[in-house]
């Protein structure tokens, strides 16, 4: 098989970019060393988290020379997310570090004024009507960062580069630059489907570079109406099949789905409900068009070594045919191993990173961090996991899984309550017009008296890049998402939030995109018991004239 070599050094997920690059039929040499480059031909420099990080790192260990030496000697280099940063002469996000330099320019953040920060979803990679490595204009591919290079016309292309571009929230920024032998995208191309498996398969047999610049053909006549809205310009809306894992009375790794957390069937012998093998049902609703995947262990499996958890086996298996971003929840905290070795919650999160996954999810942890950050008078510590992790991997890696519910408030009592409450259309058992959401934690069996305001912006000063956001009075009931909440804690950060439990048909994916600013949609039983798929749900969000991502086929 044909080679291509990736370097190596703390880039996050690489386990996905090696999966898609065998998937288009070259195999993946390291490079460990600065001295080994020179024997590269084809070089891939993968990255994502903080700017300043991982070019610090490169740097240390004395890659940028050679980087740039197999650039200036006309081999054919990709760089992704980080690595299109890379090119750049540095960034706001660490000033005081530098890029190569390729072009002369500094990325900024994100406005978070108007939108979410980090810019996580599937967006464009547009040209002004030329080729650049088989990016398609009716294609969409998976962003998910905090700084961009904005999008000034013409000025990029006098100096050379073929430019495609994208929009977030009205700031145009640059999706992929190529010039020569030099691609980069600020996307990830293995985590995009079949559109990303394309444009890599472009870069690494060389025909991206053969076509560069030359014009785009005809488009395609007769577009559906899921297709039309599917190819509008813009951030899609993100659906997210959610899979709970846990082991059954037989000692198997099944997907479950319970009522108020209780997964054991309502029958005489009450065996643990199962709704289908993981690995399975994720490739399944990857066919079906889901933007991500999420696991969730619901036991730990606490007496398992480590290194032989069985969900690192379940993301090594799953990244090999499921090219859409893997979270992985449960079990993500300092701990001691079977042979009493301590290990770090980064430690865990580096091991699901190096199998496969994308981001982890975060819990009840994240429920008592947030309890000592007001108890510190709102000081970091920098010891808890999300700090850890989001400080190596970048805070977009960092999921947190808040479980709130509904505490009623009298209105005599209003004025004494303590906590973020919000007039409710639902009124209490006894009339209470108000409301407040308690955090929960331990699968939702046990409550604090924190809310999930407090909970939520207390995680996003810690570094929290994404909100999972359950509830549990809406949990199992089919009956939609609990719009209160989530327009309640979208009003409390800037970051982007995930809205789950409730959902029963496609009406509710749609209410709860067309009534709250909600960044993506999760769906779990109404998946797994075939109730809808996943491809049924977003082809009702098209003819909502919501603007979605069809799933592209086989490579």
């Amino acid at each position: 098989m044909p080679t291509v070599h990736l370097l190596d050094y703390v880039a996050g997920n690489v386990r996905s970019l090696v999966n898609a690059i065998e998937k288009v039929g070259y195999e993946v040499e390291w490079i460990t060393r600065p001295d080994q480059v020179a024997a590269a031909e084809r070089l891939i420099l993968p990255g994502v988290g903080h700017f300043g990080h991982c070019l610090s790192q490169l740097a240390a260990a004395g890659y940028l020379p050679a980087i740039r030496k197999h650039i200036d000697n006309g081999k054919p280099f990709m760089g992704i997310c980080v690595g299109l940063q890379a090119l750049f002469r540095g960034s706001s996000e660490d000033p005081a570090c530098s890029g190569l330099g390729l072009i002369d320019g500094s990325l900024i953040r994100f406005s978070d004024a108007d939108k979410a920060v980090p810019h996580i979803g599937w967006n464009d990679a547009r040209t002004a009507g030329v080729q650049l490595y088989d990016l398609r204009p009716t294609s969409k591919y998976y962003y998910v960062h905090s700084y961009n290079y904005p999008y000034r016309q013409g000025e990029l292309e006098a100096l050379g580069w073929s430019v495609a571009t994208a929009t977030y929230g009205g700031e145009a920024f640059v999706g992929a630059v190529a010039r020569g032998n030099v691609v980069a995208t600020q996307f990830h191309p293995e985590k995009s489907g079949v559109a990303g498996l394309r444009m890599i398969r472009a870069f690494l047999d060389g025909t991206g570079a053969q076509s560069l610049g030359q014009a785009l053909p005809a488009p395609t006549a007769g577009l559906s109406s899921s297709s039309s809205s599917s190819s509008a310009p813009g951030l899609t809306r993100r659906i997210i099949a959610c899979l709970d894992v846990r082991t059954n009375d037989q000692g198997d790794l099944v997907v479950t789905k319970g009522d108020q957390y209780d997964v054991r069937e309502k029958s005489d012998s009450r065996g643990v409900r199962n709704l289908g093998k993981p690995v399975e049902l994720a490739e399944r609703y990857y066919a079906q068009g889901a933007d991500e995947v999420t696991f969730l262990n619901i036991t730990s499996f606490r007496d398992c070594p480590l290194a032989d958890l069985p969900m690192l086996e379940i993301l090594r298996l799953t990244s090999k045919t499921v090219f859409v971003p893997l979270t992985i929840g449960g079990g993500i905290r300092d701990t001691v191993d079977t042979d009493g070795t301590h290990v770090s919650a980064l430690d865990i999160a580096t091991m699901y990173f190096k199998s496969g996954a994308d981001k982890v999810s975060i819990g009840s942890d994240a429920v008592l961090a947030a309890e000592a950050y007001y108890a510190a008078g709102k000081q970091l510590s920098g010891t808890t996991a999300i700090e850890q992790i989001a400080g190596a991997y970048g805070n977009q890696a960092v999921v947190v899984s808040v479980d709130p519910k509904r505490v009623y408030v009298a209105a005599a009592d209003l004025a004494a309550c303590e906590h973020s409450t919000i007039p409710t259309a639902f009124p209490g058992p006894h009339g209470e017009g108000h409301c407040w959401y308690a955090c929960t934690i331990k699968g939702g069996r046990e409550t604090r008296d924190f809310d999930v305001v407090q909970l939520t912006q207390a995680v996003e000063a810690m570094g929290c890049g994404e909100i999972l956001l359950n509830c549990i009075d809406k949990d199992g009931t089919n009956s939609g998402y609990d719009l209160e909440l989530i327009a309640q804690v979208k009003s409390a950060v800037h970051i982007p939030v995930i809205a789950s439990s409730g959902a029963g048909n496609p009406t509710h994916f749609a209410q709860v995109f067309e009534k709250t600013t909600t960044d993506a949609a999760l769906g779990a039983g109404i998946f797994h018991r075939s109730e809808y798929t996943v491809t049924e749900v977003k082809d009702y969000l098209a003819q909502q004239g919501l603007v979605i991502r069809q799933f592209e086929g086989e490579l």
